[in-house]
């Protein structure tokens, strides 16, 4: 799922996994990452971004092996643009529908893809936390219970 997921999360791009020349998988991995037809000879050809969707690819390859209900991400999308963002925001959304993400970001990308939104302020000494569900989920849940059932049918 490794070289799915960092595709998915940076389109137009590879990545392998392999042991160390004359070694086996028990003694590590390396990652390997291609753009277009071009394969990078290391990961420090890459830049900071790209380093963080190489291993948060390889994170969320571990989680799709053996999943837990509950995560907790903090700004791992700090060194990224908001078309990566959004990537990783569908990703999860898409591959992890029984699990649980608490996620911490700055960023729209993660946001439109939330099912609740939790909204920390600090406004005169003090903090405030405030929950927003998203227009699209709140229309989703007003459906007919048929109409729901059958989205999730198709």
């Amino acid at each position: 799922e490794f070289c799915n997921i960092f595709g998915t999360l940076l389109p137009g791009s590879k990545a392998r996994l392999f042991p160390p020349e004359g070694l086996s998988v028990l003694d590590g991995l390396e990652i390997k990452v291609a753009f277009g037809d071009v394969w990078k000879e290391s990961l420090g050809e890459l830049s900071g971004g790209q380093r963080s969707l190489a291993a948060l690819s390889l994170i969320l390859a571990l989680l799709l092996f053996k999943p837990a209900p509950l995560y907790i991400l903090d700004e791992v999308d700090a060194a990224l643009d908001l078309s990566h963002t959004q990537n990783i925001g569908q990703l999860i959304k898409n591959h992890f529908k029984h699990s649980q993400f608490i996620v911490v970001s700055l960023k729209d990308g993660m946001f439109n893809n939330a099912n609740v939104l939790f909204k920390t302020k600090f406004v005169d000494g003090v903090s405030t936390v405030s929950r927003h569900v998203p227009l699209r989920v709140r229309d989703e849940n007003k459906r007919p219970e048929t109409e729901r059932q059958r989205k999730r049918v198709k």
